[in-house]
């Protein structure tokens, strides 16, 4: 865990951000951007003891099936990211970080309420450049890659495994168009579908690269449910389909969370 003094406090005593200290954020921390996604996932905890709320981030911690568990909102984007990293380290080690968010797809195969599980993610952000050189590779922890699928597979959820690009931009980080606004790159999701990217989103990247490179003790990886397809122009952005693949992306990332638990109590982490 991190020397509580390098990381700034508040008048309570808890990190500057997250508004938590030590022994109120848990071993396993299921993420995601949108605190709505939280609170619907809170609802599924069989208690809460710890709430915590400032600026963008939302953490509550209780339990789920016995297991401890701390529920996440960080806001949009790589640099919220970066924090909530590692503030939660300095409340907890050693910690498993599983982000649950949604994305947009690019190859054909994939449909709107698949499943993307990333097995590695392209850094097209800066923050994690802070942290890292353009030599690391930015890899999910393999347990977490196999929980995800698992959990996946056994709930008979549409999923694919692979590359997922992280960007720092919603519009022309992702290769959109916009009126009134320049776009450097607007063929960025041809070339990217060709690279074979699967999806883009806008924090994997982050979670990857600091649980690699941190001398802490931190795991990390994560699944998007695909609510746009940036090639067909399909998407779910409201609507009884768009709430249904976020029940799945739910569903799949407690049960997750209950293999790695599992996995971990009877010495099968590798």
């Amino acid at each position: 865990m991190i020397q509580p003094s390098a990381v700034p406090v508040n008048a309570a005593g808890r990190c500057y951000h997250l508004n938590c200290g030590p022994g109120e954020v848990a071993p396993y921390i299921l993420t995601a951007g949108d605190p709505a996604r939280i609170r619907r996932l809170a609802r599924r905890l069989e208690a809460i003891r710890v709430r915590r709320a400032n600026r963008e981030f939302l953490t509550l911690t209780g339990t789920y099936r016995g297991i401890p568990v701390s529920l996440m909102a960080t806001g949009i984007g790589p640099d919220n990211t970066a924090i909530a990293v590692i503030e939660a380290s300095a409340c907890v080690a050693p910690v498993t970080f599983i982000r649950l968010g949604t994305s947009g797809a690019l190859q054909e195969f994939i449909r709107p309420g698949d499943l993307v599980v990333t097995a590695r993610a392209l850094r097209d952000e800066q923050t994690s450049a802070y942290y890292a050189g353009p030599e690391v590779a930015a890899r999910a922890h393999p347990r977490v890659v196999e929980a995800l699928t698992q959990a996946a597979r056994e709930l008979g959820v549409p999923h694919h495994v692979g590359l997922t690009c992280t960007t720092a931009d919603f519009y022309a980080g992702q290769g959109r168009v916009v009126p009134g606004f320049p776009c450097r790159e607007p063929d960025k999701v041809a070339r990217l579908q060709a690279q074979g990217v699967l999806n883009l989103e806008m924090e994997m990247s982050v979670y990857l690269t600091l649980a690699q490179v941190s001398s802490l003790n931190l795991r990390a990886g994560g699944v998007c449910t695909v609510v746009a397809h940036r090639v067909t122009g399909q998407a779910l952005f409201g609507g009884r389909r768009r709430s249904r693949a976020e029940a799945r992306l739910v569903d799949v990332g407690l049960r997750a969370l209950e293999i790695l638990y599992h996995r971990d109590q009877t010495g099968g982490e590798g």
